[in-house]
């Protein structure tokens, strides 16, 4: 199994490629555990899948000038709609050694401003995935 250190990962939303401003990615996925133990379960619980769920977690590093970080990601927040999103660990195409997930996110918050004297000006944000996650080799 190959080893790998992320260098050069991928990440857009909404068609924007935001990787050269970003230095943090965590898509994360589960599914509901639903329990469905019964007597004859012998006093072990047994668990069935419910629905499943998603989150994409950036950091971003701040850049307010025109057509940047900030200039895109306030429309999304303010238009309350899914948008798509698309990560890979590495920028190259998808393929099989570097599949790449899809789906929409819910711009739920934005943190425009955030950080103390002297702190490199970055933009962590968390969103609900609405929908399924997709998972390609190409």
């Amino acid at each position: 199994m190959a080893k790998m250190v992320l260098l050069a990962s991928y990440v857009s939303i909404a068609g924007n490629d935001l990787s050269d401003h970003c230095n943090k990615i965590e898509l994360s996925a589960e599914v509901e555990d639903k329990d469905v133990t019964t007597f004859k379960s012998l006093g072990w619980q047994e668990l069935l899948g419910g629905l499943a769920s998603g989150e994409l977690a950036v950091t971003l590093q701040q850049d307010y000038a025109a057509a940047q970080i900030d200039a895109i990601m306030w429309p999304l927040f303010l238009g309350r709609v899914p948008v798509d999103f698309e990560v890979r660990a590495d920028q190259a195409a998808a393929s099989a050694s570097n599949p790449k997930w899809t789906g929409k996110v819910l711009i739920k918050e934005w943190k425009p401003l955030a950080g103390a004297v002297g702190d490199v000006a970055e933009a962590e944000a968390s969103w609900p995935t609405s929908g399924a996650i997709a998972r390609a080799t190409s």
